[in-house]
């Protein structure tokens, strides 16, 4: 792969951007590249978490603006497609059937920031900078906005996209854009061990089968939302991890998964 790298270790799959020259801006054909990455990831048995990560300066400056400029001579069909096949690495991630880590070691500004906040978790450094600045430069931050409001909720997803304003690490923590602040030095490790946790603690089925539903409930009405989960729970009971793990509460043995 040209502009990620992919390597797998202790049942962790390390994504990385390498980019860093353009600031590990999304181009189609990195796009096409992570797409591909995360689809190894799911289906590799030996794999139960992703750390997407980046090299360089920035996380990810969101969208290539020279690729952006070509894209204006395009035709509309040309540009949902190229718009499309963003929204489809977005959803992939945000519905993986693995969970997702993102490990943010610099600025992560419009779809950088948008395709930190569809991983499940985020680890980012005291000196990150986030934000959607797309409408100071006349375009607009339509497909991480989904995933935005999902995320943060409604009103302070207004203050984000409407303003464009950049706001630091401990701003985007008490929002809940990121979940924990590490220093840069000790990053790598609070994430790996991060990781190495949910690795041995978590049922991979259990967090899978979580993600998921927590991705449908939300565009469900109420009462059919009740039901799925009650068919989702039936379903789980049956499973070979809850018979395993339940036994072993029952019996008072240690599970490692």
């Amino acid at each position: 792969m040209k502009y990620i790298k992919y390597s797998v270790l202790d049942r962790i799959a390390f994504i990385t951007l390498d980019r860093a020259e353009k600031r590990n801006a999304l181009s189609y054909d990195m796009v096409t590249e992570l797409k591909a990455a995360f689809a190894e990831a799911e289906k590799d048995d030996t794999v139960k978490v992703i750390i997407l990560k980046a090299n360089g300066e920035a996380f990810s400056a969101g969208a290539d603006l020279e690729y952006l400029q070509q894209l204006q001579s395009f035709s509309y069909e040309q540009n949902f497609n190229d718009s499309n096949h963003l929204k489809e690495l977005f959803l992939q991630i945000y519905s993986l059937k693995k969970v997702v880590i993102a490990q943010i070691q610099g600025h992560a500004i419009a779809g950088g920031c948008g395709l930190a906040a569809v991983c499940d978790f985020s680890f980012a450094t005291p000196e990150s900078k986030f934000g959607y600045t797309e409408v100071k430069i006349g375009f607009i931050p339509a497909i991480v906005m989904v995933f935005l409001i999902r995320k943060i909720g409604e009103a302070r997803s207004r203050q984000l996209l409407l303003s464009g304003a950049l706001i630091n690490a401990d701003q985007a923590k008490k929002i809940g854009i990121i979940n924990e602040i590490v220093a840069k030095e000790e990053l790598d490790e609070e994430v790996i061990h991060f990781a190495a946790q949910l690795i041995v603690s978590n049922s991979g089925y259990s967090m899978g089968v979580t993600k998921q539903m927590m991705a449908k409930v939300q565009t469900l009405p109420l009462e059919d939302a009740l039901t799925f989960a009650a068919e989702m729970n039936a379903k789980a009971r049956e499973s070979e991890d809850c018979k395993r793990g339940v036994a072993a509460f029952v019996n008072k043995e240690k599970i490692s998964w």
